[in-house]
């Protein structure tokens, strides 16, 4: 009789028809998607001649949230290579974006055992760190058998993920008991990843808290902002989701704010097009970032009075948008998507908005909420008040503008957190020449 890990692996064998359909399909909006395709099977070109530290950050937020500990790494185990591991090509990107040549930037392998086994023994890691909620099956147990520490940081586990993989609970038992350790950003995290069969559990927050802002960006930010205008009030809609953009615009006509202009930063670039649409279609004059950003005389020119929205179809600007903005919305929040990282915002000190759909960053939210960083509004109409209040009385939107820091600055130290359980774990294995 198949035990549940062999039968998830059969039913793997029933998706390569799916995957590449699937690929083709994202494909249509992000070429990307075609490149590297062998190296979701286990089969690589890039290699290293050095011990291999790989950490899997399997998008933007991840990469971005690994930064800080990426940094400590190299700073402490520097004759180690960091190996990052993506499922998206933004993540991809963004590692290259920031870490460049410093690291190695491949695609995990889909999760068939002959796939992850070859990942395995082409690099070869001394550690694998999976960040936030990823949990193969197959990568797990075949890391446990190589005997590769795997360690499971800045996790994090909705009520409603735990429900699901109680549904297979001995194949979870199995994958989060083989875990070396768990680093859970809350207490709810830790007890609910506890209660699934992980062992070894600490609570280390949250590493988004010890992101810095690049000066750079910021600076960035200062620029846009005299473009902008000065005197222009500047609301962004950062990371919106699919059907978010239209109820912004829709409510945002209720609004009276001479002057006021939006800034709208699509989640995903293959939307980019989508959104100019949608401004196209309301009449709303708008421009394009990417319009501003190109070399030339007009590069550093202001934004006409007449435009009412710029469309940030830019990559890696998130921090200077956030800087130039009087106001930020976190996306994902209006539609039952489960919201964003409020955090960056904040570091910025841009005060934020938020819908009710925040269940993925539901601590962050509630930490924010209550330190007064943020205000959470239950639809498109209480934002637009809520919009229309803080923006009317600068006041209250420079209190709220003064408690982002503190919020943020309370929260840090997830790094030192995790860094410490990685060298404390290794410190006992003479085998492993990380404490070497």
């Amino acid at each position: 009789m198949l035990n549940q890990r062999s039968l998830y692996t059969f039913m793997l064998w029933l998706l390569p028809p799916y995957i590449f359909l699937r690929l083709l399909w994202r494909a249509r909006k992000q070429p990307e998607y075609l490149r590297h395709i062998g190296e979701r099977f286990g089969f690589y070109s890039v290699q290293s001649g050095r011990p291999v530290i790989w950490l899997h950050t399997v998008s933007v937020g991840e990469t971005r949230a690994a930064q800080s500990l990426i940094i400590r790494l190299r700073a402490t185990y520097p004759d180690h290579q960091i190996l990052l591991t993506h499922t998206t090509p933004t993540g991809r990107a963004t590692g290259e974006q920031l870490y460049g040549d410093d690291v190695l930037r491949v695609y995990l392998p889909y999760d068939y055992p002959f796939a992850v086994s070859r990942f395995l023994r082409h690099f070869k890691p001394q550690l694998g760190i999976l960040m936030e909620t990823e949990i193969w099956f197959n990568l797990t147990h075949a890391c446990r058998a190589t005997g590769v520490p795997l360690l499971l940081l800045n996790a994090r586990l909705s009520e409603k993920s735990a429900r699901g993989y109680a549904r297979f609970a001995r194949l979870t038992r199995d994958a989060l008991g083989g875990l070396a350790a768990v680093a859970a950003q809350t207490a709810d995290d830790a007890a609910r990843l506890a209660n699934l069969g992980a062992k070894n559990v600490s609570v280390t927050g949250n590493l988004k808290f010890d992101i810095e802002p690049p000066p750079a960006l910021l600076e960035l930010g200062r620029q846009l902002r005299a473009q902008f205008g000065a005197a222009r009030k500047v609301f962004l809609a950062a990371s919106t989701r699919d059907g978010e953009e239209a109820l912004l615009l829709d409510a945002l006509q209720q609004v009276h704010i001479p002057g006021l202009l939006l800034v709208i930063v699509p989640r995903h670039p293959q939307r980019f097009a989508e959104v100019a649409a949608l401004l196209e279609q309301r009449g709303i004059p708008f421009r394009r970032r990417s319009e501003m950003s190109h070399s030339g005389k007009s590069q550093n020119l202001a934004i006409p009075a007449e435009t009412q929205a710029v469309l940030g179809d830019s990559m890696g600007e998130m921090f200077a948008y956030y800087a130039a903005a009087d106001l930020a919305f976190i996306g994902g929040s209006l539609l039952p998507y489960g919201g964003q990282n409020l955090i960056e915002a904040c570091a910025s000190g841009a005060p934020v908005l938020v819908g009710p759909y925040t269940h993925n960053f539901a601590e962050a939210t509630r930490l924010a909420v209550s330190a007064g960083a943020a205000a959470q509004v239950q639809d498109s109409g209480g934002l637009v008040m809520e919009l229309q209040r803080l923006l009317d009385n600068p006041d209250a939107l420079r209190e709220m503008h003064s408690r982002c820091a503190g919020f943020v600055e309370s929260n840090r130290g997830a790094t030192d957190k995790s860094l410490w359980i990685i060298v404390s774990l290794y410190a006992t294995n003479p085998s492993d020449n990380l404490s070497d």
